[in-house]
């Protein structure tokens, strides 16, 4: 379902995923917008109307709604808010990028960034930028950014 809602956004306002990481109660994406294009907040809030419109059609839970979310017409399936990181220079891009895919070990989902199933990590692998190992004892983990996206 996230996936068809990130395509149609895609046709629609046209945007690259860079990386992405899907974890049970967040999402971290680094995408690449159109020249003289910063609109990343509408993408995003289309992204999530989309999926929250299907999610919920096939049955999908939501957490309770507040007065404030309902008078404004807000589901209780994303959290509200989300954090945006203008990338400065190609290292805060691979900065970003490696934080991305090390997201799910930092929370305690996998112990080593190859066994997560739900992030761009093994499409870098695939394109030989990243060794199957980086993020394990094998290989040394490059310095990730501390959590102040989160």
């Amino acid at each position: 379902m996230l996936r068809r809602a990130i395509l149609a956004e895609q046709e629609i306002r046209g945007f690259a995923i860079v990386a992405l990481a899907l974890l049970p109660d967040h999402l971290h994406v680094v995408w690449n917008l159109p020249a003289n294009d910063a609109n990343y907040s509408t993408r995003l809030r289309r992204i999530k109307e989309r999926f929250s419109r299907s999610y919920l059609a096939q049955g999908g839970e939501e957490s309770e709604r507040s007065l404030s979310r309902q008078i404004r017409g807000e589901r209780g399936v994303w959290q509200r808010r989300f954090w945006e990181h203008t990338i400065r220079d190609e290292i805060d891009l691979e900065r970003c990028v490696e934080y991305i895919h090390w997201n799910p070990v930092k929370h305690g989902y996998v112990s080593r960034p190859m066994d997560y199933q739900w992030s761009t990590f093994h499409q870098f692998v695939a394109r030989g930028e990243y060794d199957v190992l980086w993020g394990t004892g094998g290989v040394a983990v490059p310095d990730v950014p501390g959590a102040e996206w989160e």
